[in-house]
């Protein structure tokens, strides 16, 4: 087995830990953001294990950033912190109570290694826009990287960062779209539909990707990409399942924000002990 192949056994089988560790955030009957948290399990896997630049101190200034503007994703986020030793993992089963470091949506008071305070869609991209943008005016090398929800793409804010960001060619700034066609209550389509995003931001100057946010090889070679990439800023549209990797939830709207049974909760147990098994092989 080669260096790059190990690289991408070992991301496989983080991002099956992270999904272990989500569902220990949401055990049975407890509501929770399963769906949007698995489809960008993958991706979360590879920014914060291999491609993004973090250290023992969740504030070294050399730091890379990364933003979850979908907020009520941010299970996916914790599931990494966690891994990276930024608070206790016993925090998982607090979830969003008031004893808790983990909020329903991301708290940069409350939890270390967060960015932002997020969860109101839309503001994600524009608050990254401004750490670019401060971090390009220190001198810093540190890059920013803002993952955001297909449905979050109907609020206007998100456009105006875009503009602006393609017009101040802010190239360590890098958007992730976590395009599973699903949002709250319905299909993307359905609700306000808004194709074709890669023809979207090139239009406004953005260098585009369109990947398979699942196969890792696809994901870590695109945040390669995009950080070779100079003079404009880099987005990377991942087209992705909503509730991957637990195949009663696949695709399905009704675990965006769901409570599971105890019979849905050992069936997301025994698939996640499996993609690990898959993952060591």
């Amino acid at each position: 087995m080669n260096t790059h192949d190990k690289d991408l056994r070992d991301l496989r089988l983080m991002a099956a830990r992270l999904r272990r560790n989500i569902l220990l955030m949401v055990p049975p009957g407890k509501v929770g953001h399963l769906g949007g948290s698995s489809s960008v399990a993958d991706i979360t896997a590879a920014l914060y294990f291999h491609h993004m630049k973090v250290f023992p101190d969740p504030r070294d200034p050399r730091r890379d950033r990364c933003v979850f503007s979908k907020g009520h994703a941010v299970l996916a986020q914790y599931a990494a912190l966690g891994e990276l030793g930024y608070f206790d993992k016993a925090e998982f089963a607090r979830v969003k109570t008031l004893k808790g470091v983990l909020q329903g949506h991301p708290d940069m008071d409350y939890t270390p290694g967060i960015e932002a305070v997020t969860g109101s869609l839309g503001q994600g991209l524009s608050i990254c826009l401004g750490m670019a943008l401060g971090l390009r005016l220190d001198g810093s090398p540190a890059r920013v990287y803002c993952v955001l929800g297909d449905g979050e793409l109907a609020e206007g804010q998100v456009w105006e960062a875009v503009m602006a960001a393609g017009a101040f060619g802010v190239d360590n700034l890098c958007a992730i779209i976590d395009q599973n066609g699903l949002q709250a209550t319905d299909s993307c389509e359905a609700i306000l539909p808004n194709p074709d995003q890669a023809t979207k931001w090139a239009a406004f100057g953005w260098h585009t990707l369109e990947i398979d946010g699942h196969d890792l090889h696809q994901v870590v070679e695109a945040l390669e990409t995009a950080r070779a990439t100079r003079g404009r800023p880099t987005v990377i549209v991942a087209n992705t399942v909503k509730g991957k990797g637990f195949p009663f939830a696949e695709g399905r709207v009704a675990f965006h924000n769901a409570a599971l049974n105890e019979e849905q909760y050992q069936q997301a147990l025994a698939a996640v002990e499996q993609m690990m098994q898959e993952a060591a092989q």
